[in-house]
């Protein structure tokens, strides 16, 4: 009986590391990259020639050029 007992204990150890299974890879999910299409909301390509307008147009209106001694009638 000890026979069969110590074969029952020998069987009974290896079957259950037998059974362990192997390796398996890790499954990994990735997300999917999503890619913004929409234009930008301002368009600086506009905003920074019209700024440069508007400062050469106040450049211009603020020119102050009032001479007294320019008097073309001749008197």
């Amino acid at each position: 009986m000890t026979k069969f007992a110590t074969f029952a204990l020998a069987l009974g150890l290896t079957a259950s590391t037998a059974m362990a299974g192997g390796y398996v890879a890790p499954v990994v999910d990735v997300e999917p990259v999503v890619v913004d299409t929409r234009p930008a909301s301002t368009n600086a390509g506009l905003v920074v020639p019209a700024l440069l307008l508007l400062g050469v147009i106040a450049a211009v209106a603020s020119d102050d050029d009032d001479d007294d001694d320019d008097d073309t009638t001749g008197e």
